[in-house]
């Protein structure tokens, strides 16, 4: 069945110009606010609990916003499939990317943090047309086989290396003479309550990835993180900025601190990009957090020589 939808259905569609897409996606988009509502009890308590001095109609224009965005975004990650080079250099550019030729020029491997804001999908696919460093995608395999090895197969056509995150120290310890920017996607919900970082996001004490911290450190990247802004519909600008370039001179916390504000101020910019949709708060707080939080200091500490 996945099959026959790829290329009956979806690869078919993915060859219609955008603004055909994007016409068929506003169909969607009714039927979402009105009749098929998606996850809404999730993005309703998530906008409610990150905004609470927001006024009711605020909330209900960020969900309105929301799914209008969530719609063109799938309009856009279906014409990815099949975009061409020259049109995705057109529809996604970088407005400072002396930050990244200036890394590569000093030969420093990076670390490129965001998270699921604005056209994740399309950043993936025109990472290796806009930087000189060889392009490093790190994520989980997809439940579908065949749909993880179909889409990454289509993320990779311009140059984007796809790996498990359970494999990335073998492909960033591999040809050490090519300098990488590994893409890391740090705003998803933790797995263990007890092994993430716990800091105040959005409002409320939230469980944060500490993955990009640990690589900087274990691999002596450099970490940038990009705020992926949108243009106009179907155009979009990468603004970078420098955490660290030397990630040992930073103290335990100081660069998930650093990345996970720097998203939450675009969130609080415009807040209807960011995929709310997501149960992002699903992570109980652990009854001990302070002593938690020293026994985390204390081990990376150790573990550092900090």
């Amino acid at each position: 069945m996945a099959k026959v939808a790829y290329y009956i259905f979806v690869i078919p569609l993915s060859y219609l110009p955008l603004v055909i897409l994007y016409a068929i996606m506003d169909i969607f988009y009714l039927l979402l606010i009105s009749i098929v509502p998606y996850r809404k009890k999730v993005i309703i308590q998530n906008i409610e609990r990150s905004f609470p001095n927001k006024t009711k109609s605020e909330k209900a224009k960020i969900k309105r916003q929301f799914y209008r965005h969530l719609t063109q975004l799938l309009a856009e990650s279906v014409k990815g499939l099949s975009i061409s080079e020259n049109e995705l250099k057109r529809r996604i550019t970088v407005k400072n990317p002396e930050v990244m030729d200036d890394l590569y020029a000093n030969g420093k491997n990076v670390l490129l943090v965001s998270g699921h804001y604005n056209n994740w999908e399309w950043v993936i696919l025109s990472q290796a047309l806009l930087f000189k460093h060889d392009a490093i995608g790190i994520g989980m395999p997809m439940t579908s086989k065949f749909w993880d090895k179909k889409i990454n197969q289509r993320r990779s056509r311009f140059g984007m290396k796809v790996v498990h995150a359970k494999n990335y120290k073998e492909a960033l310890t591999s040809d050490k003479e090519r300098l990488k920017s590994v893409l890391v996607l740090s705003d998803q919900s933790p797995g263990d309550s007890l092994k993430s970082y716990w800091m105040q996001f959005l409002n409320q004490n939230t469980a944060v990835l500490f993955g990009a911290e640990m690589m900087a450190h274990q691999l002596n990247y450099a970490v940038v993180f990009y705020a992926l802004r949108k243009i106009k519909r179907g155009k979009y600008e990468l603004e970078l900025f420098l955490i660290t370039d030397n990630p040992s001179e930073r103290s335990w916390g100081e660069i998930t601190e650093a990345h996970t504000h720097l998203l939450e101020q675009e969130i609080n910019n415009e807040p209807a990009p960011w995929l709310w949709s997501h149960k992002r708060w699903k992570r109980e707080v652990p009854s001990d957090l302070e002593t938690l939080k020293q026994q985390q200091r204390t081990a990376f500490n150790e573990k550092y020589n900090l």
